[in-house]
């Protein structure tokens, strides 16, 4: 088929009308195996003449059969792409990757990274010389786009899997540090300037992450580049051109570059300044980056984290990550030697207002509570948080240096309680309130076994926790209930203060505010695991199952069905005038995770595991009346649609099985 031919079928794939949209991707389908196929889609996205539409059909067009046809997953099976139309895309793909606008860019460089993986470097040896060759050439950006997926390539190899990663850097780690060297050097950068910074930072990251190259292990080699390092993440971000939205500023391309700089120290630091490997090379480097190098960050990183005292802007993953080199650095003496003189004003002026209920917890509170619930819950949110890295922060401190800073810190809070209480109710201080209770959460285990605030823990609930659960602020009244929960295991000397608590948790489930129905009901969990006498939870039990599966249906969580799972647990076989209403509301449930699942096209795992949660809890239900049989025969008509969807085909191609594996 020819380029005209082509284009006006990839404009009918494009057609608001069905059919003939059907007949463009049928023509598509028959010819995507005829010689020259692939190079002529090549050649219409690369074409600035066409229209942008149609190239952009043609990259997705192109990049789809790409991934599917290259190199077949399926074992013994021949790629049908012939070997002369192969080289061709080997030969002019890296040079389009530079002439075709961003859009487009995405699409090719897929296809780049299918390339790399099948073909490099036995089919495809002039993939480096053309990189080397355009690093020394005008095409610097395309030559750093193509080596950043080369060097991805390799990132999580070892051993004899990484011997070409020696070969790449030493032909061009030299023309990337000249480039590096000179981009630091232009005065008023432009923001062009960081995008090629950071796909430097990015090769370099990919290079070091579970081996130090051995070019590396050169002093003089390593110091160029540290140097360059350093001079990045001291230098202030450009004031012109930071967006004002918060969500582009925080991608915008310098803070990118901060933001992979402190990753790369970072993971040198905590991965290759050890001192205790076992590697003989690696224990040497460990001994030169302690020495010369490790300091030096520690002040930048500090210097860093005081724009945010003073009200200044950082993003959250950039305050995450230096959080958690100060916390690698609160064990090793030397470092934390340096850190001493600056502590006090890091941990009050820095690390607890960012334990603090904030502006955007309100924002998200009042507009999105669905949304708060879920980063509060979900682990890889905490990878981002500085809320997180911060009680981490005070967890590390006070467990490697307790005997200085446990008293000094616990101090510094009981004085936020004491202000809290003596204000008036327009004046209180509730965010620094909720950020105290976070850090007494937080610190539970120290104080559990910590003379003499063990045994003053009961008096500290009652004094400063219980009266939070009917504020009128909701995010103390959450508080309070996550407090609570977290201390529902200490002994308590009057059983009406732990009846107190688990009536409050217990109300809780019936809160207005959405965040604290969800804290309540985990909680509960804690207090149905810590309680003793299960008369005080018997006749609530009913009512305790509604709220619970009224929950369920607003918010799916695999912690919410950890809590089921324990009170059935706890109850065995009672629970069998609820089995059958449990099983349907956990069907349902597990239904409802099932869509969400289908409907999820960025493959977010939160609706998986909270199916597999159900899958859990119903186990456990059986479980608990494996001994009253009776009650199987209305219970299974729930169940074997379930068991036919997870051990059938059908169930094939979800995240559920995955998981439940």
């Amino acid at each position: 088929m020819d380029l005209p031919s082509l284009s006006i079928i990839l404009q009918g794939a494009l057609s608001h009308n069905p059919d003939e949209r059907k007949a463009a991707e049928l023509s598509l389908t028959q010819y995507q195996y005829a010689p020259q196929h692939l190079v002529r889609l090549l050649q219409i996205i690369v074409d600035g003449n066409c229209d942008m539409a149609v190239r952009q059909v043609a990259s997705i067009h192109f990049k789809n059969f790409v991934a599917k046809n290259w190199s077949p997953h399926e074992t013994g099976v021949q790629s049908k792409i012939l070997p002369g139309d192969k080289e061709l895309v080997r030969q002019h793909i890296l040079n389009f990757i530079v002439q075709v606008p961003p859009l487009l860019r995405v699409q090719l460089g897929e296809c780049v990274k299918t390339l790399i993986h099948s073909d490099y470097p036995e089919q495809w040896p002039a993939l480096l010389h053309w990189v080397k060759h355009n690093l020394q050439d005008q095409q610097v950006y395309g030559a750093l786009f193509v080596l950043r997926i080369l060097a991805r390539k390799y990132e999580f190899k070892s051993d004899e899997d990484r011997i070409p990663v020696s070969h790449v850097i030493e032909e061009t780690f030299p023309h990337l540090l000249n480039i590096f060297n000179r981009l630091v050097q232009i005065a008023n950068p432009s923001v062009e300037i960081s995008e090629l910074i950071k796909l430097i930072c990015k090769i370099f990251w990919s290079s070091i992450y579970l081996e130090i190259p051995k070019q590396l292990f050169d002093p003089n080699i390593f110091n160029a580049w540290m140097v360059l390092f350093l001079n990045i993440l001291e230098r202030p971000v450009p004031l012109e051109g930071q967006p004002t939205d918060p969500d582009q500023r925080k991608t915008w391309g310098w803070w990118k570059v901060k933001k992979w700089t402190v990753h790369i120290l970072n993971r040198l630091y905590t991965r290759f300044g050890d001192l205790k490997l076992q590697n003989p090379d690696n224990r040497a480097f460990a001994q030169m980056f302690q020495k010369t190098y490790a300091g030096q960050i520690l002040e930048c990183h500090l210097n860093l984290l005081n724009v945010i005292r003073g009200g200044g802007y950082l993003p959250d993953r950039v305050i995450n990550l230096i959080l958690q080199y100060l916390s690698n650095s609160i064990s090793k003496s030397n470092m934390y030697n340096l850190l001493q003189p600056k502590l006090d004003i890091v941990l009050f002026e820095i690390v607890f207002p960012l334990m603090c209920f904030n502006d955007n917890d309100q924002r998200l509170w009042e507009e999105d509570p669905h949304e708060y619930v879920r980063k509060g819950y979900d682990i890889i949110e905490d990878l981002y948080s500085p809320r997180t890295a911060a009680m981490d922060f005070v967890s590390e401190l006070v467990r490697k240096r307790g005997k200085e800073n446990l008293q000094k810190f616990i101090l510094f809070i009981v004085e936020v309680f004491k202000r809290y209480d003596e204000a008036s109710p327009e004046y209180k201080s509730y965010r620094q309130k909720d950020g105290a209770l976070l850090a007494i959460g937080a610190l539970c285990d120290k104080l559990k076994q910590t003379d003499p605030y063990k045994s003053e823990l009961e008096r500290m609930l009652v004094q400063h926790v219980f009266p939070e659960f009917s504020n009128p602020v909701g995010h103390l009244r959450a508080k309070a209930a996550w407090v609570a929960g977290q201390y529902a295991h200490v002994s308590f000397a009057d059983p009406n203060n732990f009846r107190r608590a688990l009536h409050s948790v217990v109300a809780g489930m019936r809160d207005p505010d959405l965040p604290v129905r969800v804290d309540s009901v985990f909680a509960l969990r804690s207090f149905v695991e810590a309680c003793k006498d299960l008369d005080e939870i018997r006749p609530i039990l009913p009512q305790l199952l509604d709220e619970f599966f009224k929950l369920m249906n607003e918010v799916e969580n695999e912690d919410l069905v950890f809590t089921l799972e324990t009170i059935v647990d706890k109850f065995g076989e009672e629970m069998a005038p609820y089995a059958l209403g449990l099983c349907q509301n956990l069907a349902a449930a597990f239904w409802k995770c099932m869509n969400t699942v289908e409907e999820d096209e960025e493959g977010d795992d939160s609706g998986a595991l909270a199916a597999v949660g159900c899958l859990r809890a119903i186990s456990t239900i059986l479980e608990s009346i494996s001994s009253l049989p009776h009650l199987f025969a209305h219970i299974e008509p729930i169940l074997l649609p379930i068991m036919r969807r997870m051990l059938t085909t059908d169930g094939q191609g979800t995240h559920i099985k995955a998981h439940i594996s």
